[in-house]
């Protein structure tokens, strides 16, 4: 990598100088010397910092934006992890929710010669072009939380995150136990979902994963993206609550969205929670949710693990060794119901 030419070249220089120093010492009367003070001025020292510099592996990593307490999560693991003193060099760029931006973050890091481009795309679609700029110019890109659905898998080295699809599954199953549990297995349930940003890879999983295990009794009311935030997602719900009269179930397709439609419920003089008239059905597990089943107005929050920087960390060490990865990598997922969420709060790093 650049980076390494670089070093070789500064190191071959600064030998060369010291061994240029020593010839002319030996030539040149004792007297003549330059005082033992002066011999070093501390400009000289800049080569040798430079080398060190450039040892640092340069990532440019391109966020989806601050959307969720997962994203600030997500981000904090990047930047803790990827730190000079474990021999990082991060340069972040947040998209905002654009994936113009992202796109144009990518051309810069290619511009930058960085070493590794990270991506957590906005959405799967319409990443060809610029992945094949960043592959023509020997740059891997390692996706982190969301997919990509290119023509040709080569233009990224893999791909970390969770299981969407499974947590999708494991929310539906917990939900056909919990009502096993509570006698209505045959009961008739009507449900609406606050998906996600539609065609981001957790959106387009958990929709799917849910969709594959509704039980012959649920009925899906409507489903309506809210963006996974908190504003949105309670703005979706009241529109909900106004078309509806009958909801049994509310799955919001990550923890911020869920919280807005809590708001929306209470505001509507409903209740929700193990001990309300709505189960609610969330999905990420940030501490704030564990916060909320604790306080009784969530039911479940299936994990979506944010803490992807050392694990990326480990794939580029791997590839500095020359070594391979896995195309696709989970990360170890649970699901959590608020009987547990007062124990296991305290274990929770984000």
């Amino acid at each position: 990598m650049k980076r390494k030419v670089l070093s070789v070249l500064l190191s071959a220089a600064l030998a060369a100088t010291l061994m240029t120093g020593c010839g002319q010492a030996t030539s040149e009367p004792a007297a003549e010397a330059a005082p033992a003070e002066e011999a070093a001025p501390a400009e000289e020292a800049a080569p040798a910092e430079e080398a060190a510099a450039d040892e640092l592996i340069v990532v440019g990593y391109a966020q989806v934006g601050a959307e969720s307490d997962w994203r600030t999560a997500n981000t904090e693991s990047f930047k803790t992890e990827f730190v000079e003193a474990n021999g990082y060099k991060l340069i972040f760029d947040d998209a905002q929710q654009k994936q113009e931006n992202q796109i144009k973050a990518i051309r810069s890091f290619i511009q930058q010669e960085v070493d590794y481009i990270v991506l957590a795309p906005v959405v799967e679609t319409g990443w060809d072009t610029v992945l094949q700029e960043a592959k023509e110019a020997g740059i891997p890109v390692i996706l982190s939380d969301r997919m990509v659905d290119v023509a040709d898998d080569s233009l990224y080295e893999c791909w970390v995150g969770g299981n969407f699809v499974k947590e999708g599954e494991d929310a539906a199953g917990w939900l056909s136990e919990y009502l096993t549990a509570q006698g209505r297995a045959d009961e008739e349930i009507n449900i609406v979902t606050l998906q996600g940003t539609i065609g981001a890879s957790a959106q387009v999983g958990r929709t799917e994963g849910f969709a594959s295990k509704m039980a012959d009794t649920w009925t899906m009311l409507d489903m309506q993206t809210g963006e996974f935030t908190q504003s949105k997602g309670q703005e979706v719900m009241e529109s909900f609550l106004k078309q509806y009269d009958d909801i049994d179930v509310v799955v919001a397709e990550n923890d911020n969205m869920a919280f807005g439609a809590i708001d929306a419920i209470k505001a509507a003089g409903k209740t929700c929670g193990p001990e309300g008239d709505i189960i609610i059905i969330s999905f990420d597990a940030v501490k704030a949710a564990f916060e909320s089943m604790i306080a009784g107005d969530m039911n479940v929050s299936v994990e979506c693990n944010p803490l992807h920087g050392p694990r990326v960390s480990e794939i580029i060490q791997t590839l500095e060794s020359g070594g391979t990865v896995d195309k696709v990598m989970y990360v170890d997922e649970g699901v959590f119901p608020a009987e547990t969420a007062a124990d296991t709060i305290g274990s929770r790093a984000y």
